[in-house]
């Protein structure tokens, strides 16, 4: 088979690996339901929330197997830690296993957690290596599909179990269980590296994938809306959602049906076929590969030059400059890294704490949970996919988008959104509003904090560095969750639980306060990092 074919075909199992690996994201949708079945309080639930997330504190261990073990082994035990972590908790619900403690609820749910990082592990792997010259919008577009498993869970669950609560909760434990291995048993024998010797910026390709995915987010969104989800069916919904996530498949098979014919025509025609084809690989001959393997990008014999400001700036493979190349102990003794650490932490990790509350908040509200999840997971993918195209795009101009800037312009929104969460009205428009700015904010920020991670420390301790920012994610998790439950369970009921405005009023203006505080650090983080953004329009 050609290298092009199974590389593009690598790239859409991804794209379906990534659309069922938001387990997670599927909680706040039977978080209510498991909390009666469990009779458990609301500071219980908030720390299995916390255990979901406190999995990705050993999303190391899945670093260490990709690097001994084959990408098709590093998936299969991913999932399989899902398959154990969810399905032992499904027929724990069902009264097929008895005598389940709480510890050992909290345990699996850690486990389950952490499969979610394997899966991640290999996706990421095979996508840098497979794409190296378009490995950013690549990873951003493979990415933003974790965004949409939330809203395509609930399509599924819909279908089935439409009306019964408890039987939806129980739905939701399975499909985390069973679908992510099913789908990781049919994508492994394509997902892995190819020996792409010569490569090529695929922008055709990509603009079509692109093209699908807009389309795809757009018909998520829209099956989102009150009035337009209402006027679609269950089913029509489910049936659309999966012939989007088909649709990739047509670039691949194009290739191959390409590759075919290109064996098959005249020699007058197929130079005319290859004549692009060509163009691209001469131009990629102009690379050193030698170069490009050490991290230096060399194109028409002219190296592009270093930043030469207070701070020490390396060049990366595909002419990436970053401010210093550091290990994390030197990373910690940056203030750079804690003012970046803590805009993560009041922006990224309070959008996710945010959407963990989401059952709660729309059951004190008297909302869907499952709308409310949809609207989140369907603007939360929009918001993954834009910083990737707009990055796409300008590195292709003499313009340069500062990420820290970028950053501040996303957490104000995030800020209001939160303090707009207070407005009470009978038809909760500005629940859903709110809900949607959050959504889109929190996918941004995060897509935006890999390629910020790189630019402040480097890209040689990249893996560990970023592991260790995105480790307050279980933090945050656990101590804004637990005030929150704290708030919620002072104005709740002798049942423990909680209805109206007030049961969340204090922990919005908390979370609203702590956004601006963010925003206020990003701004420093912009200060120190205008210089060398400077440099590199320059």
């Amino acid at each position: 088979m050609a290298r092009t074919y199974l590389q593009w075909l690598s790239l859409v199992a991804i794209i379906w690996l990534q659309s069922i690996n938001g387990t997670n994201s599927n909680f706040p949708a039977y978080s209510s339901q498991l909390k009666y079945l469990l009779s458990i309080s609301q500071i219980q639930l908030n720390n299995l929330a916390f255990a979901s997330d406190a999995g990705k504190l050993f999303g190391w261990i899945s670093g260490i197997a990709a690097n001994h073990l084959p990408m098709w082994l590093v998936l299969i035990l991913g999932s399989a830690l899902g398959l154990i972590g969810y399905g032992v908790q499904y027929l724990f619900l069902t009264g097929h296993v008895s005598n389940l403690s709480y510890g050992a609820i909290f345990f699996l749910t850690v486990l389950a957690g952490n499969s979610i990082c394997w899966i991640n592990t290999v996706c990421y792997i095979v996508t840098i290596k497979n794409f190296p010259l378009d490995r950013q919008l690549a990873i951003g577009l493979t990415g933003s599909y974790l965004g949409l498993s939330a809203k395509i869970y609930t399509n599924i669950v819909d279908v089935f179990f439409p009306y019964s609560a408890m039987e939806r909760a129980k739905a939701y434990l399975i499909l985390s269980s069973v679908l992510p291995f099913a789908v990781s048993i049919v994508s492994a024998p394509v997902v892995k590296v190819i020996n792409v010797v010569k490569t090529n910026r695929a922008k055709v390709a990509f603009i079509l994938i692109l093209v699908i995915t807009a389309a795809t987010g757009t018909f998520a969104v829209v099956g989102s809306l009150g009035s337009a989800s209402s006027s679609l069916s269950p089913l029509t919904s489910a049936a659309g959602m999966a012939a989007l996530l088909l649709a990739p498949l047509l670039i691949p098979l194009g290739l191959g049906l390409r590759q075919q014919i290109k064996q098959l025509v005249p020699g007058r025609i197929l130079n005319r076929l290859n004549r692009e084809e060509k163009v691209y690989i001469e131009e990629f001959n102009n690379v050193s590969m030698e170069n490009l393997e050490s991290g230096v990008k060399e194109i028409n014999g002219e190296l592009s030059q270093s930043y030469s400001g207070d701070d020490n700036v390396s060049e990366t493979n595909e002419t990436i400059r970053v401010m210093e190349e550091i290990g994390v102990k030197v990373m910690l003794r940056r203030l750079s890294f804690w003012l970046y650490f803590f805009v993560y932490l009041f922006g990224i990790t309070l959008g996710l704490v945010f959407f963990n509350n989401l059952g709660q908040i729309a059951e004190s509200r008297g909302c869907s949970a499952s709308a409310l999840v949809s609207l989140f997971s369907s603007f939360g993918f929009f918001g993954r996919l834009v910083p990737s195209v707009v990055d796409y795009f300008f590195s292709r101009s003499k313009y340069m988008i500062s990420r820290t800037a970028f950053v501040v312009a996303l957490m104000t929104p995030t800020g209001v959104a939160f303090f707009l969460l207070l407005v009470d009205d009978n038809t909760e428009l500005w629940l859903y509003i709110s809900t949607a700015i959050i959504a889109v904010c929190t996918g941004a920020i995060t897509s935006i904090s890999v390629s910020l991670t790189t630019e402040l420390f480097g890209t040689k301790n990249f893996g560990i560095n970023h592991n260790v920012v995105v480790a307050n994610i279980p933090i945050g998790s656990f101590l804004f969750g637990y005030l929150a439950a704290t708030v919620y369970r002072r104005e709740g009921n002798a049942e423990g639980k909680c209805f109206g405005m007030e049961c969340y009023r204090k922990t919005f203006v908390l979370w609203g306060t702590l956004c601006f505080i963010g925003t206020f650090l990003a701004l420093i983080l912009y200060g120190r990092t205008r210089k060398f953004y400077n440099s590199l329009r320059s």
